[in-house]
Formats: C-alpha cells, sequence, structure tokens
C-alpha cells in the first residue's frame, strides 16, 4: 500500500485548489493513505475531502512570530516528532517554497516530487525534490496542483477536476441568526488586500437584483475592517431594495468549518477572489468571482456547478457583467442543496 504526503499549506484559496490533487491519487489508488500537511487554521479544508486519511497540521505563521517562546519550539518539536515517527513511499509538494520544501525534507520516506526550477514559485525549493516536474505557469491553478500527481505516477489529468469535498448538514439550532424560508445569496465582499476589493456602490447594484429575485442575503467577513464593510453594505441593500428588501444579514465570525457548512446552504455565491469563493465553487454552488488584482483566467473559481470570473490584474469588473452571470447561474443547479437540518424533536 502506498503512504502518500501532500504539503500544501497555505492559504486557503490555494489549499482549495489543491484538493483534486488528492481526489486524482485516490482513484488512482484506493488503496493507498494519503496525508496531508497544512497550516492549522486552513486544516478543516483537506479534512473535507474523503481522500484524506489524516490532516497533521502546523502552526508556521504563529510560530515564526515567536520563535523564542519556549511552547513555540515545544509545538514545532511535537510537529517535528509527528513527521518523522511515520514513513512514506512519496512525498508530494504542491506549493513549491522554501517553507514547504522544508516540511518535504523533514518528512522521511521514499519519492519527494514537486514543481521544477522553471515552475515553483521560489525556484531554490527544486532543490528539495528527487523528481522535479514541469509545470507550465499558464495552466490554471487547480490543473498545475494536479499535475505534481500525474508527474509522479504518470497518470492522465485530461479529466475534470473533482474536488469531492462534503461537509455536514447546518442544523437550524447551531445558526439561529440564518434567515429562514428564502434560498439565500451570500455575498464575500472582504479580501487579504484593499487592491482586491470592489465599489460598495457596485456590490449594491448586485444586491437589490438579488433582493428583488426573492433571495435572502448573507454577508461573509473575516476580519473587523470587512465586519464593517459588511454591515454598512447590509444596512443599504434593504434601504435600496426598499418594500422588495429581503432578509440582509451579517453572521457572527464563523471557523473555517462552519464557513463550509453556510456555503453549502447557498443558492448561488457572489464574491472576490478570496478563500470563501474558490470554496463555494469547490462545493458545488453556482458562484462568481470578482477579481480586481488577480488573474481570472489561471485562478478562475472553478467547481462541479456554475462559475464565472471576471476581472483582472487592474481591472474592475463591470456590474452588467456580474449580474449577466448571477441570472445564468440562478437557472443553474447547485450540486447537492441542503435545507437547514431541523432542530431534534424537544430541543
Amino acid at each position: 500500500m502506498n503512504r502518500i504526503l501532500i504539503v500544501k499549506m497555505s492559504s486557503m484559496g490555494d489549499v482549495v485548489h489543491a484538493q483534486p490533487l488528492a481526489t486524482d491519487l485516490r482513484a488512482q489508488f484506493p488503496d493507498a493513505r494519503i496525508e496531508w500537511v497544512v497550516e492549522s487554521a486552513f486544516s478543516a479544508l483537506p479534512a473535507m475531502n474523503p481522500a484524506v486519511d489524516e490532516v497533521i497540521p502546523l502552526s508556521w505563521r504563529r510560530w515564526r512570530k515567536s520563535l523564542g517562546k519556549s511552547e513555540t519550539r515545544a509545538a514545532m518539536q511535537a510537529f517535528w516528532q509527528t513527521l518523522r515517527g511515520r514513513r512514506y513511499d512519496w512525498i508530494l509538494d504542491c506549493q513549491g517554497l522554501l517553507k514547504s520544501a522544508a516540511v518535504v525534507r523533514m518528512a522521511r520516506g521514499g519519492v519527494r516530487v514537486g514543481p521544477d526550477r522553471a515552475s515553483a514559485r521560489e525556484p531554490l525549493a527544486a532543490l528539495a525534490y528527487d523528481r522535479p516536474v514541469p509545470v507550465p505557469r499558464d495552466w490554471h491553478v487547480v490543473r498545475r496542483n494536479r499535475a505534481i500527481g500525474a508527474g509522479a505516477f504518470g497518470y492522465s489529468i485530461d479529466t475534470p477536476a473533482r474536488f469531492g469535498l462534503t461537509v455536514p448538514h447546518l442544523g437550524i439550532d447551531e445558526a439561529p441568526w440564518l434567515p429562514q424560508g428564502r434560498p439565500m445569496a451570500l455575498l464575500v465582499t472582504g479580501a487579504s488586500r484593499d487592491a482586491k476589493l470592489w465599489p460598495e456602490a457596485q456590490w449594491l447594484e448586485v444586491a437589490v437584483p438579488l433582493q428583488r429575485a426573492g433571495l435572502d442575503l448573507v454577508w461573509f467577513w473575516g476580519s473587523p475592517a470587512e465586519e464593517a464593510r459588511a454591515r454598512r453594505l447590509a444596512d443599504a441593500a434593504v434601504q435600496a431594495a426598499g418594500a422588495q428588501a429581503t432578509a440582509s444579514v451579517v453572521p457572527p465570525f464563523l471557523s473555517v468549518r462552519d464557513a463550509a457548512r453556510v456555503i453549502r446552504m447557498a443558492r448561488i455565491v457572489v464574491g472576490l477572489d478570496t478563500g470563501f469563493t474558490h470554496l463555494a465553487g469547490a462545493l458545488g454552488r453556482p458562484t462568481i468571482g470578482i477579481f480586481a488584482d488577480f488573474d481570472a483566467v489561471q485562478c478562475a473559481v472553478s467547481g462541479d456547478s456554475f462559475c464565472a470570473s471576471f476581472g483582472g490584474v487592474g481591472v474592475i469588473p463591470a456590474t452588467a457583467d456580474v449580474l449577466a452571470a448571477v441570472d445564468e447561474g440562478l437557472k443553474a443547479t447547485p450540486v447537492d442543496t441542503p435545507a437547514p437540518a431541523a432542530p431534534p424533536a424537544g430541543g
């Protein structure tokens, strides 16, 4: 039986993009044991993939800020002992950074595979691999991740990418803030950099037609600044829609796992180029991605349902294009749209 380690540590969208690699490997090697090293903040993502047998979290983003502390050294030692306590047949790095290459060299095992010098984001990382794989830079990011497995084992990746993620139903009693009775549109208006933002006036130009189509709105956020923006837009959307306004809700802060459970319930998702938007596509939601500071082709939102991406570096997507995609997305059939699970009798 092959024992395979995948190394893809961050960021959220990048970890989402790598999930079809595990699905490919499971299809090729049904009896393999597949493990995944990932930043603890994103450990819920590979845990959603039935192809992954075990998730090994690390917290390098936090550790590097406190290397002198005894608790940090203890946590790093525990990670080292976990990784060194097992032996792999194959170690696949689909990140191509020095930090991921360090984990690859730390792991005990057979063949180490990763992007070659011309393909890796940090070319020196390629020195860590026994089998460097050429990965064309003009391929979509999902295909680039899949190419590492194909390069290791020689199988084809001409088939459609399958994310295969599963998340449990969200009970009404677990999220009393969720609106009830209408389909839900999820709006992801925050991003890691201001350059990725879309003008608030354009968000309202999308929110009002969604309300008029009878959808409740849920506005995701992940930082205090994003929460303030979401609340501002949620209130403005109700005022702009007037008598046709539906519920416009800003949720509490959600873990990645709970956010995925909410996303899975959405009838449609409109979001910036950020992890939650890419996760929505991976979960089979009809998803429209808005790119204002990144490649909207190579990093386009992808998944098993309708997906569309607009914009690019320095290109602000037009509202008309997004609205046309919203109309098309609402006609599409999402993959496995669940209703909120009712609370237990007597609960």
